[in-house]
């Protein structure tokens, strides 16, 4: 049992979560224009609170995720709801398969400073689009290591520059980021501290 598994059951209770998982998918429907024949696909999906505020622009969507706890509380919203245009797969897409299906659209948000392999993960991501298709990436700016703390293995978020330079190297074109959010937080000198979060999409 990881870390989001034991999260799961509580996720959907944090506030700030829901608030920051809305402003991520109006960010992603400012840069894409979303359509009812469109397919997305969602990597790092959690309980799916980005999904669910995109499922009515999308005719359908897979969401996936590593985390068992997670993918437990997502697929009982899906039921609860009686939900027929979600699909949930459990994977890890830097040593699993990719699925064999198509996307018009990959999203992921605060997922990749998780993932050491970013060059691995983007070259997936664009094996697995539709031409045209769109990436949509959301995640922390660079950081001092402060979000996560001293033991946290992960990137301390990422140069917009230099992940703007790995979508051109993947063979994404038409280049677009934005701040999407702000995550405040109180450190020990108890000062307020603005954690930004932005959204990059590039188009396939």
């Amino acid at each position: 049992m990881n870390e989001f598994d034991i999260k799961a059951l509580t996720w959907d209770d944090n506030p700030l979560f829901i608030e920051r998982s809305k402003h991520i998918a109006d960010k992603i429907r400012e840069h894409v224009k979303l359509n009812a024949e469109m397919e997305g696909f969602e990597y790092g999906c959690g309980t799916g609170l980005i999904s669910f505020n995109l499922m009515p622009y999308l005719k359908s969507i897979t969401l996936a995720d590593s985390s068992d706890g997670m993918l437990e509380v997502l697929k009982q919203k899906i039921q609860k709801n009686k939900i027929t245009s979600m699909n949930v797969l459990k994977t890890d897409l830097i040593v699993d398969k990719i699925p064999d299906k198509k996307f018009d659209i990959i999203y992921t948000a605060l997922t990749l400073h998780h993932i050491t392999d970013i060059e691995t993960i983007l070259a997936r991501f664009y094996m697995m689009m539709k031409k045209p298709a769109f990436l949509c990436i959301a995640d922390l700016d660079k950081e001092n290591g402060n979000f996560h703390g001293p033991d946290f293995k992960g990137h301390k978020g990422f140069d917009r520059e230099a992940m703007k330079k790995l979508f051109i190297t993947t063979g994404f074109k038409n280049i677009k980021a934005d701040t999407c959010y702000e995550m405040k937080r109180i450190n020990e000198q108890n000062q307020n501290v603005i954690y930004p979060v932005f959204l990059m999409t590039g188009e396939k």
